[in-house]
């Protein structure tokens, strides 16, 4: 199944390779039953325009990794039905920001980008790491959607 409308985009000098992440868009929302005329868009940026969003809209200081920013609030469906057409949102990622997490995880820039987008689509699917319960199955659908996709690639 194809899904909808995806903008995929880098805007800095990393060496991404966007025709991946968009696969990696693709499985996830069709394996999430997200409905296939719903878009999203992925977008590589700089530090500098990180930070700004980062603080604009997070009241947070200085740059970070991923930015999710959901639109219409579409959802995960219930077993078996498929979710609303809508604009899932935008997801922001800072290559610059990834060095120390790549360090600490053992992934290329490829893989960690391929894990943000993945945390990006459950954050725009209203999905969190705020409590414990939360987190647990935020990262395990996370970890089951990667190893999905790495199966079919």
């Amino acid at each position: 199944m194809s899904t909808g409308p995806r903008e995929i985009s880098n805007e800095t000098p990393a060496h991404i390779d966007l025709s991946a992440i968009d696969s990696v868009v693709e499985h996830h929302l069709a394996h999430l039953r997200i409905h296939p005329d719903s878009t999203i868009s992925v977008t590589f940026i700089d530090s500098e325009r990180m930070t700004t969003l980062h603080e604009d809209w997070m009241q947070e200081p200085g740059s970070t990794d991923v930015l999710s920013f959901p639109m219409d609030e579409v959802s995960l469906p219930s077993e078996g039905e498929m979710s609303e057409q809508g604009i899932l949102g935008d997801i922001v990622i800072c290559p610059d920001f990834l060095l120390p997490q790549m360090q600490e995880s053992g992934r290329s820039l490829q893989e960690e980008s391929e894990f943000l987008v993945t945390h990006g689509v459950l954050h725009l699917l209203g999905l969190d790491h705020q409590d414990p319960d939360a987190h647990t199955y935020m990262f395990e659908l996370q970890d089951q959607l990667l190893e999905c996709w790495k199966g079919q690639s």
